[in-house]
């Protein structure tokens, strides 16, 4: 996949010129076998000038088996080891199928004789040629932290050096070795990662990249290294799903104070796997951690501001820690995620973890849109209910369920407001309906938030604007189409609000807005459809 890297690659540059120092994966083989197209089969056989260019088909691709093949070590620390003008910015080069992607740091000798001299070494990713632009950007964040940390270190405790020297010191002996005995093959790399704990690092950097996507190291027993590869990360539940850090920072832009979060690990798991010198506020928040908790419930719990909880909702999910939900209430309505995907994992986990149910037989149950209270029995003991949201939980997780909001869409009928202008065109045999200066729709909708609205619908608040609506059953009362005036000018009628935030922005409960929304059912279109900020996530949304 684009998303793994092909090799880190480790190179400096000081007054003794500039050297690969080392590579991960290292092929031999693949190195041997490039050598060839430079060899000639006859050694007394002559060169002819003229096809020199010719007769030596340069190869398309640098990649085999996923790794990096076809570059020799010096022609990389060629192309590695900038000029010091290119220094503490992004380096980025790309040969043939293969991108290459790093930052070149600059330190000072710690040298006396050397004082004026300095050194610079660079870790380069190997990706794919076809990655995206978020992705090389994350490779090359991660490339910056490593720099900053060894940098560190070296005016430290000349940490780098140290290395440089064990590194450079191998090399020279296994050259030594190769040269006494034409047919030794043994690699200096394999022997950089016996003796160098910088080298053990940057293995173990590029393969969390590739496995997991996360990595934590530390760098000489003392500075610690978290980096997080989003994209890899945020396909635990469905491979294939690329998912980028601007679909993340949308879905922090939409968070609201109604929405909840749900952690995908337990939070006992959680906490034993922070940092010690974590915040002590994500501490407080995941022990005050509820799915039945809304954000703003969970500030007041944990002591925390709004923007506090924002902002740490907002780290747990970029590593994947936890996921958005509206609280779990009877109201919640939920059906069958458009990419589920049933594994032979997921039914065994599941049965594991509720002995005596099926998993399909669960999960047809939401084929349709079902609420919780449409599956919770009256009759019912606590410990059934307990375990109905515990199910719901585990399908939420798994990315097995997702839910579903209702929305409302003013469109007006017979019953509606009309303009005398309007009735006329009807009697006339006209069925083009188009508004006039005292007739309200939904295009005159006044741009802007509900609550920058709030102030102008204030001033303009008159008798006249009110909906003459008549019901064929009943008599429907000024104030219910006072509030519905009002909730339409405020565009929370147009299709773009559901109930939830309706219910938040205008501080108006469940039960009085379904009311409203029953006696003006005539002009009420109501749709179900999921929340923008939650639908990120799945694979329908991305493409």
């Amino acid at each position: 996949m684009a998303i793994n890297p092909l090799s880190i690659i480790l190179v400096k540059s000081d007054s003794k010129g500039d050297r690969l120092l080392f590579r991960y994966p290292h092929v031999t083989d693949h190195v041997k076998d490039s050598n060839q197209y430079t060899k000639r089969k006859n050694p007394y056989s002559l060169t002819n000038t003229e096809d020199l260019l010719q007769s030596l088909p340069l190869p398309t691709s640098n990649i085999s088996n996923g790794n990096l093949t076809g570059l020799m070590d010096e022609v990389l620390s060629t192309l590695f080891a900038v000029k010091p003008e290119l220094c503490e910015q992004k380096f980025e080069l790309k040969v043939n199928d293969v991108r290459f992607v790093g930052h070149p740091t600059l330190v000072p000798s710690r040298g006396l004789k050397e004082v004026n001299s300095s050194m610079l070494f660079n870790i380069v990713f190997a990706l794919q040629a076809q990655a995206s632009h978020s992705i090389v950007r994350c490779y090359y964040d991660l490339s910056k932290r490593l720099g900053i940390a060894l940098r560190h270190e070296e005016k430290r405790c000349g940490f780098l050096t140290e290395e440089i020297k064990i590194m450079v010191s191998t090399h020279d002996e296994i050259a030594g070795r190769s040269e006494g005995e034409s047919d030794c093959d043994e690699s200096s790399y394999e022997l950089i990662l016996q003796r160098s704990s910088l080298a053990r690092g940057l293995k173990s950097v590029f393969s969390n990249l590739s496995s997991t996507g996360i990595v934590n190291i530390m760098i000489n027993k003392w500075i610690q290294v978290r980096f997080c590869l989003p994209q890899k990360v945020h396909q635990s539940h469905k491979k294939g799903v690329l998912i980028e850090p601007e679909i993340i920072d949308r879905c922090l832009n939409s968070l609201r104070p109604y929405h909840g979060i749900l952690l995908l690990t337990e939070p006992l798991d959680l906490l034993e796997s922070l940092q010690i010198d974590c915040s002590p506020a994500l501490k407080r928040l995941i022990q005050m951690y509820n799915p039945l908790k809304s954000l703003q419930t969970l500030a007041a719990d944990s002591d925390l501001t709004l923007a506090q909880v924002f902002q740490l909702t907002g780290h747990l999910i970029y590593w994947a820690k936890a996921m958005i939900i509206y609280p779990l209430c009877e109201s919640n309505i939920y059906v069958v995620s458009p990419d589920a995907v049933l594994t032979s994992q997921l039914l065994d986990s599941f049965s594991e973890q509720f002995p005596g149910l099926c998993l399909l037989q669960v999960i047809s149950d939401f084929s349709l849109p079902t609420s919780i209270s449409q599956k919770l029995n009256p009759l019912s003991q606590p410990q059934q209910q307990t375990q109905l949201v515990k199910i719901i939980i585990w399908l939420l997780k798994n990315h097995l369920l997702i839910q579903l909001h209702t929305y409302v869409r003013y469109v007006p009928a017979t019953y509606g407001r009309l303009s005398l202008d309007i009735k006329d065109q009807e009697t006339h045999g006209t069925s083009t309906i188009e508004g006039s200066e005292s007739t309200w729709s939904l295009n005159d909708t006044p741009k802007g938030t509900p609550t920058e609205i709030k102030e102008e619908l204030s001033l303009t608040d008159k008798e006249d604007a009110l909906y003459d609506y008549q019901s064929e059953d009943y008599e429907i009362p000024s104030d219910d189409r006072k509030s519905l005036d009002r909730l339409c000018r405020l565009g929370y009628f147009n299709g773009s609000y559901h109930l939830e935030e309706i219910m938040y922005l205008e501080n108006i409960r469940r039960s009085q807005l379904l009311q409203l929304l029953d006696k003006f059912r005539d002009v009420l279109i109501i749709s179900e459809s999921e929340d923008p900020a939650i639908a990120l996530f799945y694979s329908p949304l991305n493409t």
